[in-house]
């Protein structure tokens, strides 16, 4: 199944970190899904020793890099806080099976040199703390000192101590300082106290807050949205107030697109509505169709319950299509039956007739929607997840709704109809009324 193979050592500029991109053979040679393979890749790769290793499946829809799903992010004033907080929802979210491979990107595995000053000593020998920052400075890394002409050019001389005299801890000890009032030199190391400490080689920053990442992956049939919703509890209940959480990756991506979907639905809903409002010149009668849209999106989420497929984007474009298949229903009732209102009939006489008329219409499009849809639920292939899970979400909605939709549409016409005329009952009524005045204004002029 495995075709080509790309490794990368020494990933992200870490010595002990390894990237593989491993190529599948295409989709219709092989009968094993990708995220199959990474599912049975996860228990083996564990077993190794001395390896943390963690198979990826590639995003989709355009989404780039290769990171884990899970991408948790906590800011704060300084470092030690959120490296602090950090290891607290880290050890509490170790507790979730279903959260697999977690971990913080704030790692102290670079070594650094900590020089603390004994400030009392360095004023007994009248050294200040910039007599020894400047030293260091000059010694270990490098200082502009004064410049000099050559040639009508200026150039600047810096001063360096040779690569050699500056390559361990133990050099510090090669380095004097000279009192501000003169005298006799005075080693560096009578003055500092040196310590040898781990460091993040990374410090990031996140909406310019010192940020620590969460990342991790999740166990087969654990989805992305359950597992940071866990994680804002973790967050809710252990950090102080002063923390602020946030996203990255597919994570972030996740957040946005879910936050997206839920504001196209409701313009969507909006539109909808206002265009019926203009057909039928009320807001009754579209109020009438669109509180049938409940019962759509019921079933749509039953039908994703039944068959396992998760709410993604793909189910999520579903609902909305669900908008407009369901408001045809409606639409076909409900104006029948405003016409049976201007031919006379009170409101419970013409939506009863305007229902029985229309049942075979609302049945016979309703069923070759549901056949439109079985393809894509039996939908085999690339791309099938997505196919599948837009065609379970037509189907579920319309086979749900459309049963019921017979029966709740002429309940809330009957109780909400009466408040409202037809589309054009005006026109009509003015239409009957013109014959009858101009018959009386000839007669009037007749006598």
């Amino acid at each position: 199944m495995a075709e080509r193979l790309l490794s990368i050592v020494g990933f992200r500029g870490e010595a002990d970190n390894a990237f593989i991109i491993l190529g599948l053979s295409h989709w219709d040679q092989r009968d094993v899904k990708q995220q199959s393979i990474a599912a049975e890749l996860f228990p083996k790769l564990a077993q190794v020793p001395g390896v943390r290793s963690i198979p990826i499946n590639p995003p989709g829809l355009g989404q780039s890099g290769f990171s884990q799903p899970v991408s948790f992010v906590i800011g704060g004033p300084d470092y030690e806080s959120v490296q602090s907080w950090s290891q607290e929802i880290l050890q509490r979210a170790q507790e979730n099976p279903n959260l697999i491979n977690l971990e913080t990107d704030f790692e102290l595995t670079r070594p650094e040199l900590r020089v603390n000053i004994d400030r009392q000593r360095a004023a007994d020998l009248d050294v200040t703390v910039e007599d020894v920052g400047l030293t260091l400075q000059t010694v270990l890394a490098s200082r502009q000192v004064t410049t000099y002409m050559d040639r009508g050019r200026e150039y600047d001389v810096i001063v360096q101590a040779q690569d050699a005299s500056r390559a361990t801890p133990s050099d510090l000890g090669r380095i004097y300082l000279r009192p501000r009032e003169g005298g006799d030199l005075i080693p560096l190391q009578a003055l500092v106290d040196v310590e040898e400490v781990g460091a993040n080689p990374d410090l990031r920053r996140i909406d310019r807050l010192p940020a620590v990442i969460i990342s991790g992956s999740l166990a087969p049939g654990y989805d992305l949205g359950t597992a940071l919703g866990y994680l804002n509890g973790l967050a809710q209940d252990y950090l102080p107030p002063e923390a602020r959480v946030s996203y990255q990756g597919l994570s972030r991506e996740f957040q946005d697109s879910s936050a997206a979907i839920y504001l196209t639905f409701a313009l969507a809903f909006v539109i909808v509505f206002l265009v019926l409002a203009a057909q039928f010149e009320s807001w009754i009668h579209p109020l009438i169709i669109m509180l049938t849209v409940p019962l759509a999106v019921t079933g749509a989420l039953t039908a994703l319950w039944a068959s396992g497929i998760s709410l993604n984007i793909y189910s999520q474009i579903g609902i909305i299509m669900l908008l407009g298949l369901m408001a045809k229903n409606g639409i076909l009732i409900v104006e029948f039956a405003n016409q049976l209102r201007d031919k006379g009939l009170e409101v419970h006489e013409a939506i009863l007739q305007g229902a029985i008329m229309r049942f075979r219409p609302v049945l016979m499009t309703t069923i070759s929607t549901i056949f439109g849809a079985i393809p894509l639920v039996l939908a085999t292939g690339a791309g099938a997840e997505s196919r599948a899970a837009i065609g379970m979400v037509i189907l579920g909605g319309l086979v749900f709704a459309a049963t019921l939709t017979l029966f709740i549409i002429p309940v809330l016409y009957n109780l909400l109809a009466r408040y409202a005329k037809s589309a054009g009952a005006v026109e009509k009524a003015l239409s009957r009324e013109l014959p009858k005045h101009e018959h009386e204004v000839n007669r009037d002029e007749a006598t």
